[in-house]
This record gives structure tokens, sequence and C-alpha cells, in this order.
């Protein structure tokens, strides 16, 4: 079976176009499917716009959680062995889908849509440009559209993906951190006709601090003793070795220490890098403690127009 989950937030315009042509594309493919819609707590019609749609269940939540937690919500509710995902502003064409599902079927666990032609303002093509090359470089993943909504899962890798905060901006590098095959496809992208972007300047600086979190978490999501450890051990051994200095100075020639902000700054050292070792085997036990992650999100409702 196919599960297309569609994280949707004021696109009341947009969903009833999105949900016939998703049903030509996949009417066609003579498969089992089913179309889930989460609603991410639109403040416009979109909700009531989703209940008068056929052969779909829909997801509203209480208040607008995000889209890793509606996308979490969707991979929890499918039950296909492929899962796609688009955006419902309609810019994601659905007759695609039979690209993913090629991919999926050579081997892929993740196949990531490449926006070449990509048809929108020049400002959001060049800020999404410099945050994927820089994405590229520093993760070694070579996808260039790390961003775009529409992509295809195998049911192993959703249902193990674990996103929060905004880290659906970089599920591929959080697959090739775990070890999933990784795919990549040319996709045709259209112009927005309905509603507004949800894309801001205010998200280039949002998606920074996710990049830095996506950095630690390839590394340290397990072990955060080897990040803060070394950290608070240099910080320690640099106070210790100040204060072994002054002390020598005290003894071997009588001076008085008591003045000298490089006192200050010996124990300061000192008592840092006995916090940062602290919160690193604080974080070890929290890890180890806590192997499950609690849903961020509250649904209000639940719909099933089957």
């Amino acid at each position: 079976m196919i599960s297309v989950v569609i994280p949707v937030y004021n696109e009341e315009k947009n969903v009833p176009e999105l949900h016939r042509e998703l049903l030509g594309v996949l009417k066609n493919m003579h498969q089992e499917f089913e179309i889930i819609f989460v609603d991410d707590g639109s403040k416009d019609g979109t909700f009531t716009e989703l209940k008068k749609l056929k052969s779909v269940k829909v997801i509203s939540f209480l208040r607008n959680f995000g889209k890793s937690q509606a996308l979490m919500a969707g991979f929890e509710e499918a039950g296909g062995e492929r899962i796609i995902t688009l955006d419902g502003d309609l810019q994601d064409d659905p007759k695609e889908i039979p690209r993913f599902l090629e991919s999926m079927n050579a081997g892929a666990d993740l196949v990531c849509g490449w926006k070449v032609n990509r048809l929108d303002d020049p400002s959001k093509i060049f800020l999404s440009k410099i945050a994927n090359g820089v994405t590229r470089f520093f993760t070694g993943v070579e996808i260039h559209d790390m961003n775009c909504g529409f992509k295809g899962y195998t049911k192993e890798f959703a249902k193990n993906l674990k996103l929060h905060g905004d880290l659906h901006r970089y599920i591929p590098a959080l697959a090739a951190y775990d070890g999933f095959r990784i795919a990549e496809t040319p996709v045709n992208h259209r112009r927005r006709l309905h509603g507004n972007s949800k894309y801001g300047f205010f998200r280039v600086f949002s998606g920074f601090f996710d990049f830095l979190t996506v950095m630690f978490l390839r590394k340290y999501i397990d072990r955060p003793l080897h990040f803060f450890g070394p950290l608070g051990l240099t910080s320690f051994f640099a106070g210790f070795v100040i204060l072994f200095y002054l002390t020598w100075v005290k003894l071997a020639y009588h001076i008085a220490i008591g003045s000298r902000p490089l006192l200050s700054l010996g124990v300061l050292l000192v008592f840092v890098g006995i916090q940062f070792f602290s919160l690193g085997l604080i974080g070890d036990l929290v890890v180890r403690k806590n192997g499950n992650e609690r849903r961020n999100y509250i649904i209000r409702e639940r719909v099933s127009n089957l």
C-alpha cells in the first residue's frame, strides 16, 4: 500500500484541487493507497475543506505545532510500505509520485525531490541554495534540495525517524547518519497560485540553529559526555595550571596573589570545567534513562472519510 502524507497550514484554496490531482494519479497506478492530511492548526477554513473530501484521513492539531510534528503524526498514522510526502500548496506535482516509487523499489530508503527549475521568488531560491550548499559541505550528503517537501520514504525509515523543532529540513542528513540509503529524483515544480508562502527571513536564523542541532546529533546524540567532557577537562586543566602557577609564586617568592585577576580566571575555569563535565554526565544519564521520545503535538480531531 502507498500512503500519501500532506501536512497543511492555511491552504483552504489548495487542498480541494490537490486532492483531485492525487486521486487521479493514485487510481491510475492500480495499487492500494491512502491519503492522510495533517492540518497543523490552520486558522482559515482548511479543516472545513478537508472534512468535505472523500477517500481521505484527516488529523487536525489543536494548534500550530510545526511541520516536523505534522510529519510525525502522519507517519504514525500511515500504514503503507511506501510513504510519500508533499506540500499542500500545489507546487509539488502528484504526477511525479511514480518516480519516487521506482527509486524505492530499486533499494532507496529515502528519495528526495530535486526542484531543478524552481518557480519561487529569487530571494527564496538564493537563500535556499546557500543553505543547501553549506549543509552539503558540512554533512557530506550530496543532495541538492534538503528541504524539498516532496519525498519518498520506506516504512522502516519513516517509522524510525524522530523529528522535533524544524529538523524536517535536514531529514536526508539524519537518514545518512543512521545508515539509510538515499536517492534523489528531479521533479516538476509549479508556481504557488493561492495563499502565502510560509518561508520568511526569520526562518534563515531558525534553520541555522537547526543545522547546529543536526551537526550535534550526528556525533553526540547518544553520548553527550563525548562532547561536553573534552570541553570540561580542557577548562579544568587550564584552570588547574593557572592555580598551580599562582601557588608556586606565592610559596616561592612570597608574593601576594589575592588581588590578581589571574586567580579569578583560574578559579572560574576550574568551576566551568566541572560544570561542563557534569552536564555531559547528566546528558548521558538522560539518554540512557529515556529511550523513547514523547509526542510534541495534541490532536484536536480525527476524520476518516473512506
